[in-house]
């Protein structure tokens, strides 16, 4: 029998199909070019967008030097501006079309979709990505190192750190020495909560001493790792410094963008605005820095100009993950009706993401135990949890728990996203509130009082719906002194 309580709110997901894994997608996709010729996969693959005839001589001017700029991203895995990235994929569909067999340009191509897709949230260039990717381990074998690194970077765009892990070490096993394959490997055994794998691969990748058009891609990296640890002013320098030796506009602005996301953390509003700003200032289409400038502007007071950022950053390709932090921020000013309006296009926006191949069940189970049904939440996020332990994971999912009544066991969960003993070490604002709350109701004065105190010093203005909640639990619990500690 079902005894889940009745829960008010609008279900992210309607009446669910039966839940499709990262593996099912990928057997569905792999299926697609089983028993297919190279040529025509060249057929099928490529759009129409970008043609150009295949004997066309490279351009000269701007567009050849953008286009440049691309092929270095993907080849060092460097930020690039979005009509660079589109040059390069036309030229190389071109390329493909003329020679079929040229493994080395199957993935270039792959690796443009995937940059492309994840830079500009199109998710429609995933697919293309993983046939072209594919294509160009079909023509080579399974050896190909380059196309081996898009792949994991692709299954990194879709949230899919299982398979990120396994096509990093098969590329690292591949070519032990290119640098290339370490970063994407870092970030997968981040995101299945393997900090000791993720320090241990950062460590070999800086042995490797990677050249200079690399260097600022690698410092992002060990920001990445530092931040992780709860090392916040060496991640700020090691970002400081890839962002001085940033070598094109885009690439400069992605790593102020990092900055202004560091200084949105630690609750310094100023010093995130002025990161955003400039990042904006040198790319336009710097999403990440869009959506932060917003979020930056609305936690000091200054609404109505974060509304308008936010709308105008959701106005095309919207991440569900703005759309979110808008309503929220509707609901916060009470406006019910606009804020289910976000609501609604997030649900398109998921269900569009997860066509793409995206995992969204973090973003979804998180809506879902603030908005909609926490069962269906913990239910997801479970599973989740199961595939890729990473601490966002355990965070939500304590927090789901909690919000379905189940208290005692969302404190185990929401203390593995606290616990700075079990390899982490991230000093989030969220994760410290959530634990506090659920502290709070298994009758923990003393301990949700720090931890909710907590929540408030690391950034006093971590969302618009939950600040209040935190102030409000804080005032519940009064003056009651912590518990003493222990005698010994």
């Amino acid at each position: 029998m079902d005894h889940r309580p009745s829960m008010p709110g609008t279900s992210l997901i309607t009446d669910p199909p039966p839940r499709r894994s990262r593996r099912v997608l990928r057997r569905v996709l792999v299926a697609s070019l089983a028993g297919g010729a190279v040529a025509g996969a060249v057929l099928t693959l490529l759009p129409g967008e970008g043609r150009q005839r295949a004997d066309r001589p490279p351009a000269a001017g701007p567009q050849a030097g953008t286009r440049a700029q691309a092929l270095t991203t993907v080849t060092y895995g460097v930020p690039a501006a979005l009509p660079g990235l589109t040059s390069l994929i036309g030229r190389q569909e071109a390329r493909v079309r003329a020679q079929p067999r040229d493994a080395r340009a199957w993935a270039v191509l792959g690796s443009a979709y995937v940059e492309r897709g994840r830079r500009a949230g199109d998710v429609s260039d995933y697919p293309r990505a993983e046939r072209a990717l594919r294509t160009s381990l079909e023509v080579r074998g399974t050896k190909n190192a380059q196309a081996l690194d898009g792949l994991a970077a692709l299954a990194l765009a879709r949230r899919d750190f299982p398979a990120a892990k396994q096509y990093g070490e098969q590329a690292l096993k591949a070519a032990p020495k290119q640098w290339s394959a370490y970063p994407p490997l870092i970030d997968a055994y981040t995101g299945l909560g393997d900090y000791k794998n993720a320090r241990s691969t950062l460590d070999k990748l800086l042995a490797l001493r990677p050249g200079a058009a690399a260097r600022p891609a690698v410092m992002a990296r060990t920001a990445a790792v530092y931040r992780d640890r709860g090392w916040r002013e060496d991640a700020v320098a090691q970002l400081t410094d890839a962002a001085a030796a940033a070598r094109t506009p885009a690439e400069q602005a992605a790593w102020l963008a990092g900055l202004g996301q560091l200084a949105w953390e630690r609750g310094d509003l100023p010093e995130a605005l002025r990161h955003f700003e400039a990042a904006l200032r040198l790319d336009p289409d710097q999403r990440a820095a869009r959506a932060g400038r917003a979020r930056t502007l609305a936690g000091q007071g200054r609404t109505s100009e974060a509304l308008a950022l936010y709308r105008a950053a959701v106005a095309k390709q919207p991440r569900p993950e703005d759309l979110l932090e808008l309503g929220e921020l509707y609901e916060s000013l009470g406006r019910s009706a606009l804020a289910e309006e976000q609501y609604g296009r997030l649900r398109t926006a998921v269900g569009r993401s997860v066509a793409g191949g995206v995992d969204e069940e973090l973003l979804i189970g998180r809506f879902e135990a603030d908005h909609g049904d926490p069962w269906e939440a913990v239910e997801r996020l479970r599973d989740e949890w199961e595939r890729q332990p990473g601490i966002e994971v355990a965070d939500a999912l304590g927090w789901a728990l909690h919000r379905a009544g189940e208290d005692q066991e969302a404190l185990s969960y929401a203390a593995v996203a606290t616990d700075k003993t079990k390899g982490g070490g991230v000093r989030s604002a969220l994760y410290s509130f959530h634990l506090g709350v659920i502290e709070g109701e298994l009758d923990r004065p003393g301990p949700a009082r720090r931890h909710l105190q907590e929540a408030l010093r690391i950034n006093p203005y971590f969302s618009p719906l939950q600040v209040p909640q935190a102030r409000e639990a804080l005032q519940e619990l009064g003056d009651v002194p912590d518990e003493p500690p222990p005698s010994e």
